[in-house]
């Protein structure tokens, strides 16, 4: 099957959707499909299969800030490739965002299957709900990567929706050499904004044993202001942006995963990837983490925005071998279940529908 995958987000700045469209694009053509992405790139394309459709442009939207290409050149270059590459089926990610995937969602002519993954209120959304529905009809099929992803569409666009939940790449965690470390070690990654909740991970580290120590990757708006409020404390490791294969290693090195999140979350890859690496997780209790973590079986978890109560998780798990030994054995076999190859499988029987269709 010769397949689309088309993201609206630049596959050269990290992110959630960007990771799910190039590792389902490795799985499907490891299982022999012919498979091309098309998406923004601000510099050279990460993969060999990736069209660059152009440069993006910041969007805040959700909390955070989308790295999305709205212009008119890269709808153009999008309609070329199109019609250049002749897909049996092309897979939209997002599909309503300005940009490659609502331009595919409007001129390609072949089956269409649409994945949501955003959850929580849109502005544009409700603004637009009329144009937007009639849009999202063009869709062969609709799916949503959680409960949280699916309510949101359902309230945006209407429609029947099928629960797909996003993989990871097993292997690539499991089998990563461990970072070394000079102690028992609390390892955070993602982007440093309001909602990721780095602030309060920050305020719980300083009533944290002196040996213990901080890992940080990531970068975003907060990062100036928060290495200046914690300036003075050597046990915090600032790392910025980190390549795919430290950020693995880094996962296995530590003694305990912390995805601090206040809200905004529809899915928890992140925390999947830290019970792939077979490390212990600390996470806030969202709806979307609680769709791959069960609290006290895959991860201690605790109130959004509470400094205390995260500070007593992470020590709780620090301190005690057995219930970070059962947290992480417990992870390894749920990470299992969300394969990127078991993803691949289902997409792929979900293409033969929309082509069933189609005809």
């Amino acid at each position: 099957m010769r397949i689309g995958l088309v993201a609206p987000y630049s596959l050269t700045i990290p992110g959630g959707v960007q990771g799910q469209v190039m590792g389902l694009a490795r799985s499907l053509r490891s299982q022999g499909h012919e498979v091309r992405v098309l998406a923004p790139c601000d510099g050279a394309p990460p993969d060999l299969g990736v069209t660059p459709l152009g440069n993006s442009v910041p969007l805040s939207t959700n909390g955070s800030v989308a790295p999305i290409a709205p212009d008119l050149p890269c709808a153009l270059r999008t309609i070329r490739a199109l019609r250049d590459e002749a897909f049996d089926v092309v897979h939209l990610h997002e599909p309503l965002v300005p940009g490659p995937t609502l331009t595919a969602l409007l001129f390609s002519e072949g089956p269409l299957v649409g994945t949501f993954h955003r959850a929580g209120p849109s502005a544009a959304y409700d603004l637009l709900r009329p144009l937007v529905a009639r849009l999202a009809g063009r869709l062969a099929l609709r799916c949503a990567v959680s409960d949280d992803a699916r309510a949101t569409a359902e309230a945006a666009v209407g429609g029947d929706y099928e629960l797909v939940f996003n993989g990871i790449e097993v292997d690539r965690f499991a089998k990563a050499s461990p970072w070394p470390t000079e102690g028992p070690t609390i390892f955070f990654i993602g982007r440093h904004e309001p909602r990721k909740g780095l602030a309060v991970l920050l305020s719980a580290f300083g009533h944290l044993p002196d040996t213990t120590r901080l890992w940080v990757g990531g970068d975003g708006p907060q990062t100036e202001a928060l290495r200046a409020a914690t300036a003075s404390e050597t046990r915090v490791e600032w790392l910025g942006r980190i390549c795919d294969e430290e950020a693995a290693s880094r996962l296995r090195g530590a003694d305990v995963f912390c995805a601090p999140s206040t809200h905004g979350e529809s899915f928890g890859v992140v925390l999947l990837e830290a019970m792939a690496a077979h490390t212990a997780i600390v996470a806030t209790d969202l709806p979307g983490y609680r769709t791959v973590a069960h609290p006290g079986c895959h991860a201690v978890m605790v109130a959004p925005g509470d400094p205390e109560a995260l500070a007593g998780a992470l020590r709780q798990v620090l301190t005690d071998p057995g219930c970070a030994s059962r947290l992480a054995d417990a992870g390894e076999a749920r990470a299992q279940e969300f394969a990127m190859d078991r993803l691949a499988d289902r997409y792929t029987e979900l293409y033969r529908h929309a082509l069933e269709r189609q005809a």
